[in-house]
């Protein structure tokens, strides 16, 4: 009976731990990545991500709750100039589509990301 106990409070621990838990920035770097974060219930279509104002990437479909990871060594300029590895993302800006016609639009600088303990 006392086990049965001790698991339900761990279980109650965990759920209340989860549900406390920031969530996600909707774009975010780390090193050379670039993860968007579509937290809303409507599918974007049309997704770009401009990197430092030169280098484009994206993918047809975020799904609604989906998480798009972007390698930005897969990124190129409008004449086709690939991404120099070493060079510091500074600046990242997406655009997207959703059903309804509505833009998305956001953006990141260097120097936004979260600080994590």
């Amino acid at each position: 009976m006392l086990r049965r106990s001790f698991v339900a409070a761990l279980l109650l621990a965990v759920t209340a731990a989860a549900g406390c838990s920031d969530p996600p920035d909707p774009v975010s770097v780390d090193g050379n990545a670039i993860t968007i974060v579509n937290s809303s219930s409507q599918d974007w279509r049309n997704v770009l991500i401009v990197v430092n104002d030169h280098y484009r990437g994206g993918a047809p479909l975020l799904k609604a709750e989906g998480r798009l990871n972007a390698p930005v060594s897969q990124f190129d300029t409008g004449y086709g100039q690939r991404w120099p590895m070493g060079t510091t993302i500074r600046k990242v800006q997406v655009t997207a589509d959703v059903a309804n016609g509505e833009p998305v639009k956001m953006n990141w600088e260097i120097g936004q990301q979260k600080k994590r303990p």
